[in-house]
């Protein structure tokens, strides 16, 4: 074991001191943001003497070194101190780790393991699985004012399509689901209301892709068709999900051009509002504009800034996704037109977004970011694009301030993400970029 130093500190320093130690935990896989401090963990034990000497001593058992040690009293443990302990990092550590918790939470109070998980992200498109089940809420527990809440054969139909997506793994099959009469009656509803507004209200990208969807009344498109026509216009792909996912976890699958979309189908009580995703709102109002590739780099852009990103930024990086890819709406023409999913995919907020009832601002990332929104109303405001190539420049230029330590870049050959750390890998993108400027100069002379 590394020498260790105890000192006691103020409240600013100790809340500083955790700020700058944590650290992520990946079992080995994926990326991380490194601190200089490795790992930490946080206990208390009480005023006695040898009992830190006892907890050093389970730390040295399962292998864990220690790089630096900080204590002070505690404000909850009367008699107690609180220690803050950093750890080194090495290819056993999770297992360590994991052991010496156990051995901690038998001899002392307040054990955790205080490291930034969040800060943890994909690598690879597989390391989605990680992800895929983390549900915030699923069928099983839907809001007692939820409109299937008191129908048990639709929280049935619930978990059962859960189910299917909690299995599916990344490379396989794309589950095949076979909906019921009520649920296609549901599609049917919603589609015939929407496509009487679209032609005046959606945005002219949208209306351009809509048709090759091949949506028709009698019929919910199959999971692997949409994300096969996704893949051949812009590679984005669809992936299951059971539920609601965290903000963090959604978005990272946007990095690999991945949506996680909801199976099931909304209650037929309520075929016009949903308090959640489901497949109508997924396939009519996302899945048409993800085939656009100016608009999927806008929404891939979002996901490749929150890769890494501290926890305060994600919330912000999700408050402009609530406001472009789920309520978005742009200036052609000199008109008011909507992209966003959550009104293309709904008949009475589609009316409502470009009536003189919302207010409606100019799309500025940093006031997007930090305005908050009702979640089950109307929304009172909006943020309008000019175009969704000025609007990714100017989030590029916005994210500019989120503090990362790295580079990333997402590798579409490798359909992974690649932290830009090294000379190597740096120069490894110049030639690639040099060999598609140099197409490009060819494209550009053969035109004529």
């Amino acid at each position: 074991m590394t020498k260790q130093t105890d000192t006691q500190m103020s409240d600013s320093t100790w809340n500083n001191f955790k700020s700058a130690a944590k650290d992520a935990y990946a079992d080995g896989k994926g990326e991380t943001v490194q601190s200089q401090n490795g790992q930490t963990i946080i206990f208390t034990l009480p005023e006695q003497i040898g009992c830190l000497a006892d907890a050093l001593v389970m730390f040295k058992n399962r292998n864990v070194n220690l790089t630096h040690i900080e204590s002070r009293i505690s404000k909850t443990e009367r008699g107690s101190f609180e220690f803050y302990v950093n750890v080194e990092e090495n290819e056993t550590a999770p297992k360590d780790i994991s052991l010496l918790l156990e051995d901690l939470k038998k001899f002392a109070k307040n054990v955790t393991y205080d490291h930034e998980e969040a800060l943890w992200f994909p690598s690879k498109i597989s390391d989605l699985d990680r992800l895929s089940n983390r549900v915030l809420s699923n069928a099983s527990e839907l809001d007692t004012d939820h409109p299937g809440y008191s129908d048990p054969n639709y929280r049935a139909r619930r978990k059962e399509l859960a189910a299917l997506a909690m299995e599916y793994k990344h490379g396989e099959p794309l589950p095949k689901i076979k909906y019921t009469q009520e649920e296609i009656n549901t599609w049917d509803t919603v589609l015939s209301a929407v496509l009487k507004l679209h032609p005046t209200h959606a945005c002219k990208e949208f209306l351009k892709i809509f048709p090759s969807c091949g949506y028709k009344l009698g019929t919910i498109p199959q999971f692997d068709e949409m994300s096969n026509f996704l893949k051949v216009r812009t590679g984005f792909t669809l992936r299951p999900v059971a539920g609601l996912l965290s903000a963090r976890d959604f978005l990272c699958g946007l990095a690999f051009r991945v949506f996680f979309a909801t199976p099931y189908v909304r209650h037929s009580k309520t075929p016009m509002w949903t308090p959640e995703p489901d497949v109508v709102r997924e396939f009519i109002g996302h899945v048409p504009l993800l085939a656009d590739p100016v608009f999927a780099q806008f929404v891939q852009e979002l996901g490749l800034l929150s890769l890494g990103a501290p926890e305060e930024w994600i919330k912000r990086i999700s408050r402009i996704y609530w406001f472009t890819l789920e309520f978005g709406m742009i200036h052609q023409n000199g008109n008011l037109k909507a992209y966003g999913a959550s009104l293309l995919a709904s008949f009475g907020e589609l009316q409502h977004c470009i009536s003189d009832k919302p207010i409606h601002h100019s799309f500025e990332p940093e006031k997007t970011s930090q305005t908050s929104y009702p979640i089950e109303e109307y929304q009172p405001q909006y943020f309008v694009f000019e175009s969704f190539a000025k609007a990714t420049k100017k989030v590029k230029q916005w994210a500019t301030a989120i503090p990362k330590p790295q580079s990333i870049r997402y590798n579409a050959f490798t359909e992974g993400i690649e932290t830009l750390e090294d000379k190597e890998r740096i120069m490894n993108l110049i030639r690639e970029m040099k060999c598609d400027m140099d197409r490009v100069e060819d494209a550009i002379q053969k035109v004529h």
